[in-house]
């Protein structure tokens, strides 16, 4: 007889509210269901009823961590649509903001790792760590979170001459802390008994879940959007796509641990970049969006983000459509925590870091008025099959 052993929708190991059924034969988990729905807010409606520059503050609430993702992927759709050139300071502007938020969320998930697994050592290291990286964010955009930087066209401030010195000493204090940490971690003999062979994603799992970021780069697939579909300014600058083979706990580790230095290097050459730069123009003028269709994506610090914006030439998207690592990351804890022990599988429901206010989609349509249902999530795939092939045949 199987057990059900519920993790969620509230529970320690979550910071959002979301359900989990393990289904286990004694200790070891034999399958999993995942249930959705407690964080729906509705924001791809709403933004139908704001403008094209509004839909910048709303998005970055999608997530608190990730509160500059989806404006970067959000600013790309649009600005295909727009057919819009962003001055080359504002690109390397974006890039700083972008890796200084991978520092602080890899930063963060290293912190909550070591506290999933009893080792708040590790947690409080990390996060004193990551402290210095929220003041950066102060400096520049005199917010720790929500920076309200970007804007069709480009970026709301500048980085100015004075604020690059300070920022630069935050960074190389950074370094030796980083190596303090890693060293740490991998000196450290549990933390290798409780990471390494647990919930191991191999390279074929993730191309059949289509897993993005650190998940799919730690199973051996260097796919990195700021590298296969270079934005901003990564395609101007130096610097590699960090990848392990192993696809277990300790793999997604040690991805992201070495993807801080690479976010450092990034930094640090957009800053000198900027330096070489006249002071100027830090966003292109854009007087109206055109009718139009465009897509954009962004290397969060959880894998590819993605926006479809759909313009009628009005004020406000017809259509805006937003997809979040998460929600292919999180469906591979089906490969990912079968067969593990339930001590290990709630580790590595924690290893992919999920964000489930990101994902949350509607579960199904009904009448407001009569509470009927109209239709529930395997016809609302249907009627968007329907549509797509109905615009094929337009095309």
């Amino acid at each position: 007889m199987k057990t059900i052993i519920p993790v969620g929708p509230y529970h320690p190991l979550q910071e959002e509210p979301e359900l989990f059924k393990l289904f286990c034969d004694g200790e070891t988990v034999v399958d999993i269901e995942w249930e959705t729905g407690y964080n729906h807010r509705g924001i791809e409606k709403i933004n139908e009823s704001k403008t094209f520059e509004q839909i910048f503050f709303v998005v970055e609430r999608i997530c608190g961590i990730c509160s500059t993702s989806h404006p970067f992927a959000y600013a790309n759709a649009v600005e295909e649509i727009a057919n819009v050139n962003v001055p080359d300071r504002a690109k390397y502007i974006r890039c700083i903001i972008g890796e200084l938020e991978r520092l602080h969320s890899h930063l963060l998930w290293v912190g909550l790792a070591g506290h999933f697994i009893g080792y708040n050592t590790v947690f409080m290291w990390a996060w004193k760590y990551r402290e210095p990286v929220l003041d950066l964010f102060e400096i520049i955009t005199g917010n720790r979170n929500s920076y309200a930087m970007f804007k069709i066209g480009g970026v709301r401030r500048d980085i100015t001459a004075q604020q690059i010195p300070a920022i630069r000493k935050i960074l190389n204090a950074l370094k030796p802390k980083a190596d303090l940490l890693f060293g740490a971690v991998l000196d450290d003999p549990v933390i290798h008994m409780r990471t390494k062979g647990i919930g191991i994603l191999t390279k074929q799992d993730v191309i059949d879940y289509c897993a993005v970021g650190p998940t799919a780069r730690a199973s051996g697939l260097a796919i990195d959007i700021r590298k296969d579909d270079p934005y901003a300014a990564y395609g101007m600058l130096d610097w590699k796509v960090i990848t392990a083979q192993e696809g277990d706990v300790f793999a997604k580790a040690a991805v992201r641990f070495l993807e801080i230095y690479e976010s450092i290097k990034i930094i640090e050459q957009s800053l000198a970049a900027i330096e070489k730069l006249p002071e100027g123009d830090i966003s292109a003028i854009v007087k109206n969006i055109p009718v139009g269709m465009g897509c954009g994506r962004a290397e969060a610090p959880r894998g590819e983000v993605f926006h479809f914006v759909k313009s009628d030439g009005s004020n406000s998207p017809v259509r805006h459509k937003i997809r979040a690592p998460s929600y292919v990351n999180v469906a591979t804890f089906k490969k990912s925590c079968v067969g593990q022990s339930i001590s290990d599988a709630t580790l590595a429901l924690a290893a992919v870091d999920p964000c489930y206010c990101c994902t949350e989609r509607m579960a199904f349509a009904y009448d407001a008025y009569t509470k009927k249902k109209i239709m529930d999530g395997n016809d609302l795939i249907r009627h968007s099959q329907k549509r797509t092939e109905e615009l094929k045949r337009k095309l």
